[in-house]
């Protein structure tokens, strides 16, 4: 071991060299089908005005540290209520990261269902939290009965609640959030990075409760690269956050880009469609191709689906050598066993995904 090594083994916390961390594939030149992007690429037709909006902009300067001309624009485009507060963040992680830094922390339990995202438990380790689950139903549903018994167990600080959920897809009832909401002590962020293709939101009751925040983000529909996401709710609890927030989190390239974006929703709002389109498609084809076994509805851009047994990594990697990149699940929670996840894409890229997932299954 090299000295340096020795003296991180020494200095790093344990809890941080126990993690394994977020991994990101490198595509290569493949269709990328792993990532929940929006694979139609802005702001297409928009390019000269864009890049005009960005000659406008003072790089040497640092960014507006309160965002606000973009603010406005956001509270617009989200339906963000009128007396509730709104912090800005580097995507959706950089806000979880600052809410386990205010409320977790060493001492206290960060709570939320699995299977899920898995940022949850990486940033409260990383920020020192006990982490702790509640098994989702037998359908990936919110088990009340089970979350509300967890809840009495740990008495978490903050409890995560992707509605819709990731990896599996599917919304959660709104009534079960509610009640889950009402019976906890600490904090509940329902995290609605998949809202712009969900049938329901949590937004307009966020305000209905004292301990209850809510994350949206820009990336899913289509400014994945600017990383912008928003925390929604009670002034009272973003007055305490924005004290862990670093002052130029995000840049000038960034709010200019995404200030421009919403400006120009429509062309936001096309692509979205154009989603919900071929996902629609796409869920109707996947379950007719031989050796697919399950999959499970989906409010989100992408579809999660079930192989046979022991197929599941051989399956992706027969992908990966068509050309095809997606995501696999298995191997990330026990009831994700021969699971993979793939984004819907454009109408040939979802072509070409189906056809290499029958050639892939026939050769596993």
């Amino acid at each position: 071991m090299s000295d340096a090594a020795a003296r991180a083994a020494r200095w790093v916390r344990p809890q941080v060299q126990s993690l394994t961390g977020y991994r990101v594939a490198d595509p290569g030149e493949v269709i990328k089908l792993d990532a929940m992007e929006n694979p139609w690429p802005w702001p297409g037709a928009l390019e000269e005005a864009w890049l005009e909006r960005l000659r406008t902009v003072a790089i040497n300067r640092y960014p507006d540290a309160a965002a606000r001309e973009l603010k406005p624009l956001l509270r617009d485009g989200l339906g963000v209520p009128a007396d509730a507060g709104l912090l800005l963040g580097n995507g959706s992680d950089e806000l979880i990261q600052l809410i386990d830094l205010a409320v977790a922390g060493s001492g206290r339990t960060v709570l939320a269902p699995a299977p899920s995202f898995a940022m949850y438990r990486i940033i409260a380790e990383v920020t020192g939290a006990t982490y702790a689950e509640v098994p989702l139903g037998p359908d990936f549903e919110l088990d009340l009965p089970a979350t509300l018994e967890a809840l009495a167990a740990y008495q978490p600080a903050v409890t995560y609640l992707a509605h819709p959920n990731n990896p599996t897809g599917n919304g959660l009832d709104l009534d079960a959030v509610a009640e889950v909401v009402a019976q906890a002590d600490g904090l509940v962020v329902v995290d609605e990075a998949y809202a712009p293709y969900a049938d329901t939101t949590f937004l307009p009751r966020v305000l209905d409760h004292p301990n209850c925040l809510l994350l949206r983000t820009l990336s899913k529909v289509g400014l994945a690269g600017l990383r912008v996401g928003a925390l929604i709710g009670h002034p009272a609890w973003l007055e305490e956050l924005e004290k862990c927030r670093l002052p130029y989190n995000l840049s000038v390239p960034a709010q200019a880009s995404a200030a421009f974006a919403l400006e120009h929703r429509q062309a936001l709002d096309r692509a979205v469609s154009h989603v919900l389109a071929e996902r629609g498609r796409l869920a109707e084809a996947l379950p007719a191709v031989p050796g697919v076994q399950q999959v499970w509805p989906t409010q989100t851009n992408f579809l999660t689906f079930r192989v046979p047994p022991g197929c599941g990594e051989a399956v992706y990697r027969g992908l990966l050598e068509r050309g095809v990149l997606i995501k696999s699940l298995h191997g990330s929670h026990p009831r994700l066993a021969d699971c993979l996840r793939v984004t819907v894409g454009r109408p040939e890229e979802n072509d070409r995904f189906l056809e290499a997932l029958a050639e892939a299954l026939a050769a596993a």
